[in-house]
């Protein structure tokens, strides 16, 4: 029923794609370190996930560093559904690049003709591979931009030549482009701000017709605060505030303000906290709260760093309102 119930809704979403952005899983965190901190990652940045998060904190990178991150993403859902992610950063004279791929396939998806006879199966995936480059303006302030290519791969044409009542010819991949651009401002040694447009480009669409999907245009903006930075231990409190701009204002029964206070209710909110033993252990904690998408609770993992390895997990399953595991593993290596 689950590969019934997700092939549907490909078409469903291809047909109206108009209603809702098209390449969600641009919205997914990567990472297992911000996967802990509910996703409060914009004034961190502080490692490749910076191509992700806010391409700025790559100007703060001062060495060649490489990650790696899967998870088995919702098994609840389906268990063959996998979200991967691989990034670099390495310093230049002119400071810091950085490559990236983001990789989401929900499995195998089984295909039933009109009377219910078995046809086929194929995999569906997306994927989006990133440019960034940050800067540090001054030694305080560093600013990012990224490219990334997004290549979309729903349905294989030949299931609709198997299934020629549904009146569709072709169509079931999307490719598009987008930007990002970032900024980081550390005014003090205790206190970071950051803040990023994301996904910036053209509308992807699965289908002949003019019919296209706006991407998950993005604004994030958060801070994060030192109040202990010692040799022996170091806190960590950070903040974002994640709006998804596609749609905004959508009620024209609602009063201006009316429309501005939903929109604020309905930004993603999180919270995160890192306690960091020894520059070795590293425990953390977070709270994210999704009004529309009806997420909400209690994320957290934790780290080992030793001899430039760093191997991370994060946990958010308990932010969904059904039964699952959701477990991020990261292990990133400084050159």
């Amino acid at each position: 029923m689950h590969r019934v119930g997700l092939f549907i809704l490909m078409v469903s979403s291809m047909l109206f794609g108009a209603s809702r952005p098209g390449a969600v899983f641009l919205m997914i965190w990567p990472g297992a370190k911000p996967t802990a901190l509910s996703g409060a990652f914009t004034a961190i940045a502080e490692d490749p996930t910076a191509c992700y998060y806010n391409q700025a904190g790559l100007a703060f990178v001062d060495r060649t560093t490489a990650t790696l991150q899967h998870a088995n993403w919702l098994p609840g859902l389906h268990p063959g559904m996998y979200y991967e992610f691989a990034g670099v950063a390495k310093p230049i004279k002119m400071g810091t690049i950085g490559f990236n791929v983001i990789y989401l396939t929900t499995g195998e998806t089984e295909v039933r003709d009109e009377q219910g006879t078995y046809i086929g199966e194929y995999t569906t995936f997306d994927i989006a591979v990133g440019l960034n480059y940050g800067f540090a303006l001054k030694p305080n302030l560093g600013l990012g931009i990224g490219w990334k290519f997004i290549y979309s791969f729903l349905v294989p044409d030949w299931v609709w030549t198997r299934m020629p009542g549904l009146g569709i010819e072709q169509g079931g991949t999307g490719i598009t482009y987008a930007f990002d651009v970032g900024v980081l401002y550390k005014p003090w040694n205790f206190l970071s701000l950051g803040a990023g447009l994301q996904n910036i480009g053209p509308n992807i669409s699965y289908t002949e017709s003019a019919s296209s999907d706006p991407l998950p245009y993005t604004f994030r903006a958060g801070f994060k605060l030192e109040p202990v930075s010692s040799r022996i231990i170091r806190v960590a409190l950070t903040a974002d505030v994640t709006k998804i701009l596609v749609g905004m204002f959508a009620d024209e029964d609602n009063s201006f303000f009316e429309n501005v206070k939903y929109e604020l209710e309905e930004a993603w909110k999180a919270i995160g906290l890192e306690v960091d033993y020894y520059n070795f252990i590293k425990l953390r904690g977070g709270y994210f709260i999704d009004t529309e998408g009806k997420r909400q609770g209690l994320t957290f993992g934790g780290g080992i760093h030793a001899a430039g390895f760093s191997l991370d997990v994060g946990i958010d399953q308990a932010i969904y309102d059904f039964s699952t595991t959701n477990r991020k593993f990261s292990l990133s290596y400084q050159f």
